[in-house]
């Protein structure tokens, strides 16, 4: 014969069935009355929202800056090399003196009283030497040749300096030229090989 089964009350029915005990009412549960908090004494912080407009405003000028700079930075290191490129007196230091008429170089003499410094034409001040090409007879032609040659001397003897330009007495733009420091218009003046700027003297008897 079958028999019927019938399942077992559990310890929770058998608990909610039972009467409290006399004098003593049933309490709620602890937990489910007093919850326990998580560091009571310690406020929560409020997050500040992430404005992404004024990080990419800041970034922005940032770049900006940045980028202003170096452009002003390179502006400055051209301006530099230029400057000292086209400086007559940087390029008289750095190479030697030839005759331009067979002139391997940017420095070279034209005349008594004119050189090339770095390919820029100077009129030296203080002198007026004999002509070559547009010499008057062939004593000045011959006599500007010996001067021209004797300047590419005296320039090649030691370090040259050229100074700014400036108008003389007679309106030419013309530079003061040295060599060791000495003027090279009164040495050529002083051996014969060109005369003071304005005497009025002529190479042509």
């Amino acid at each position: 014969m079958s028999k019927h089964w019938k399942p077992a009350k559990t310890i929770v029915q058998l608990n909610a069935g039972a009467r409290p005990a006399a004098g003593r009412e049933a309490r709620p549960s602890r937990i489910r009355r007093d919850p326990v908090q998580l560091h009571p004494n310690v406020p929560a912080k409020p997050q500040r929202p992430v404005n992404y407009r004024e990080r990419e405003l800041f970034f922005g000028i940032v770049g900006i800056v940045i980028f202003g700079t170096l452009i002003a930075l390179g502006i400055i290191a051209i301006s530099i090399f230029t400057v000292f490129r086209s400086d007559p007196a940087a390029d008289a230091r750095a190479a030697q003196f030839s005759q331009c008429y067979n002139a391997q170089g940017s420095n070279c003499v034209l005349d008594g009283d004119t050189i090339l410094v770095g390919g820029q034409q100077v009129a030296i001040a203080g002198i007026e030497a004999p002509r070559i090409l547009e010499a008057g007879c062939p004593v000045e032609r011959a006599r500007g040749a010996d001067s021209a040659t004797r300047l590419a001397e005296i320039l090649n003897s030691g370090p040259v300096t050229v100074s700014v330009p400036f108008r003389d007495q007679t309106g030419r733009v013309v530079r003061k030229v040295a060599v060791k420091g000495r003027d090279v218009a009164a040495k050529m003046i002083d051996e014969d090989m060109a005369h003071e700027a304005g005497s009025g003297l002529q190479w042509c008897h």
